[in-house]
């Protein structure tokens, strides 16, 4: 069957990484929208949170989609990282680049690793906090503690270094690459990972320094 040869070629693992990272990247920039209420008010968080959690059916597919788009994106990352490595070159590799970032690159397993530990960590607490107690102030409670909010600073620096190099490589694997945009293609590898570090690392910064006291 095609779907299997496919996906036992170099290529068709690329692609797959690359539309599943994709997917995941669209999903961090509506979670980014959705965390903006934070720095409305609690009360527009918990009204944001209160409309979600109205929709469980939605939800639950939305969540499982997801699950499934991450764990398709791990383990094909993790055959291509042994594959690459087992035939002596770099994971995803390209022949030129505009930025480079060979740090990033050799660091892409262990990165990834920070995150998905992140993940686990950030999903299991705020799905198993305490009963009664509102989202909103469970964002104020875990990111009041400062042992949580530098490990959750740490988190994103990891995926900020995550992005700098897979989005590059994504972009490469779907075929956006010119000279004439390559320019432009090198910002957004730093825009992108800048953006979300600033974003949700700013809003650990606003409850950590106190300017959220009065959420």
């Amino acid at each position: 069957m095609w779907p299997i040869k496919f996906v036992s070629t170099s290529i068709g693992k690329k692609i797959i990484m690359a539309i599943s990272g994709l997917s995941l990247i669209l999903f961090l920039c509506v979670h980014a929208l959705g965390n903006a209420a934070i720095l409305v008010s609690s009360h527009a968080f918990q009204t944001y949170a209160d409309a979600l959690h109205s929709l469980p059916i939605v939800v639950f597919l939305f969540g499982l989609g997801l699950l499934i788009i991450l764990l398709f994106h791990i383990g094909f990352g993790i055959t291509l990282f042994v594959e690459n490595r087992n035939a002596g070159g770099g994971r995803y590799a390209v022949n030129s680049r505009v930025v480079q970032n060979s740090f990033a690159s050799k660091t892409m397993p262990y990165s990834g690793l920070c995150i998905l530990i992140f993940i686990l960590i950030h999903v299991f607490g705020f799905n198993n906090g305490p009963s009664g107690v509102e989202v909103s102030q469970l964002v104020k409670h875990y990111f009041s503690n400062f042992f949580y909010s530098i490990f959750y600073i740490f988190s994103f620096c990891a995926l900020a270094l995550h992005l700098f190099h897979g989005f590059w490589s994504m972009l490469q694997t779907l075929g956006i690459n010119h000279p004439r945009y390559n320019n432009g293609i090198a910002k957004l590898t730093l825009i992108v990972p800048a953006f979300f570090l600033l974003f949700f690392g700013g809003i650990v910064l606003y409850f950590l320094t106190g300017l959220g006291a009065s959420y």
